[in-house]
């Protein structure tokens, strides 16, 4: 009977410890599907505002806001085209300049650098980071442009004036400014971002793996292009997405060196323009209430909806990859 007391106490006092436990397994899993619905409910929440605001100038213009390139306040006149055009182009432009620089510089990191060099100079890299990007684009306009201008826009405008394609492209001022220049400095801001995932993915690659493909004659770059990228190329997708969403997404820089000109007369990349951000950081204090309003609102919409698509087309890509490595 003793013997029988004494195990259900020890059961009674063995669940009394447990309850505890228990009980704050609830509370976070309570707290964790609440931020999930929260984080649901607020991205929702932006998207319902954005289209609500854009309803104005949905129901005047209609998709024709897209492809028209004139923007004219005082007549209340409004096209998208030229923003979305800036946007996509000097993000493009970044991303062509920073994914080579950035795998030279992960490259670099992680099989070329001599060991003491290696933590200085990713150190120095990951600030560049940290730099606000007001002071890149102050740089840019102040430091660079004129530089660019004197030294690249000039005797490339000369050299290729009468190149078919590639004059065209090259056409215009040299004034510094513009497309080019804004993709540029939108390149050196992101390449931090880049090499940074680079370094990280390339790292983790096993040492067995390069030094059997070292082992039997292959050089670094066989090594690199053979064994590395493909054991990594996920996480390099995903350094690549991340560096060309911060360049979708930057203001302040581009609003600085890009021109904020509501043109697409030429199809120069020496000619200024504008991107959505730098028409929203311009515009959006002094708009006034009505179709001005809503116009640069339906802006952001479409920014929202470009990022939404790079993103989801990177996902599809990432999926794409894990299933083909599945049937290998």
């Amino acid at each position: 009977m003793s013997e029988i007391s004494y195990t259900s106490s020890r059961s009674a006092g063995a669940a009394s410890q447990r309850a505890p436990g228990r009980l704050g397994d609830v509370l976070f899993g309570g707290l964790a599907r609440l931020a999930a619905i929260v984080t649901l409910l607020l991205l929702g929440g932006i998207i319902v505002s954005l289209i609500i605001a854009s309803m104005p100038t949905i129901q005047k213009f209609g998709l024709g806001f897209l492809w028209q390139s004139e923007w004219d306040p005082n007549s209340d006149i409004y096209g998208a085209l030229v923003p979305i055009y800036g946007t996509i182009v000097t993000s493009l432009i970044a991303l062509v300049i920073a994914v080579p620089v950035s795998f030279g510089i992960a490259l670099f990191l992680t099989e070329l650098s001599p060991v003491w060099l290696r933590r200085p100079l990713g150190i120095a890299i990951e600030l560049l980071a940290a730099i606000p990007s007001i002071v890149y684009g102050m740089w840019g306009l102040l430091v660079f442009a004129p530089i660019f201008a004197e030294y690249f826009q000039k005797p490339i405008g000369r050299i290729f004036k009468d190149v078919w394609v590639i004059g065209p492209l090259t056409s215009g001022a040299p004034i510094g400014i513009g497309i080019l220049a804004a993709g540029v400095i939108l390149a050196i801001m992101i390449i931090p971002y880049i090499a940074s995932v680079m370094r990280d993915v390339f790292e983790v690659t096993p040492v067995l793996l390069k030094e059997s493909a070292y082992g039997i004659g292959c050089t670094t770059w066989e090594v690199m292009w053979k064994v590395v990228l493909p054991y990594t190329k996920t996480g390099v997708i995903g350094g690549v997405m991340l560096g060309l969403g911060r360049a979708l997404g930057e203001t302040m820089a581009v609003t600085f060196v890009i021109g904020n000109t509501n043109l697409l007369d030429s199809v120069s990349l020496f000619a200024p323009g504008n991107s959505i951000t730098s028409a929203l950081a311009n515009e959006f204090a002094e708009a006034q209430p009505g179709l001005h309003t809503s116009a640069l609102m339906e802006l952001g919409l479409i920014l929202f909806v470009i990022t939404f698509i790079v993103l989801s087309i990177s996902k599809l890509l990432l999926l794409r990859l894990e299933k083909g490595e599945g049937k290998k």
